[in-house]
């Protein structure tokens, strides 16, 4: 994981929207669209919540051991946004381990 450059001036103007995107990943694209640091962050809480989303979804239909991964899959998922929001409030857009290498929204 290699952490890629920003402008200080577009994360600092945009460090709160960049934290919004990892609870509601749309933000970003209603508020500052223009903003690399803030579509970086916007893609990757995208991608949080597809995992989220794919991860109940397929551990939810499988019985009892599916049922059992299920609460570790979730806290996997809160630890991932948790360092990307920390990663957001520091100005640095940094690639969320494991899935944040995919890319869903181009950045401008």
């Amino acid at each position: 994981m290699s952490e890629l450059t920003v402008d200080p001036a577009d994360a600092n103007e945009n460090k709160w929207v960049g934290v919004l995107a990892y609870i509601i990943f749309f933000i970003p694209l209603l508020v500052a669209k223009q903003s690399r640091f803030a579509m970086f962050h916007a893609n990757q809480g995208l991608l949080l919540l597809l995992l989220c989303v794919a991860a109940n979804v397929i551990l939810g239909f499988i019985p009892i051991i599916g049922w059992i991964l299920l609460p570790f899959a979730n806290l996997a998922t809160l630890g991932l946004a948790i360092y990307g929001i920390i990663q957001a409030a520091n100005g640095l857009i940094k690639p969320l381990p494991v899935i944040g290498n995919y890319i869903l929204i181009k950045t401008p």
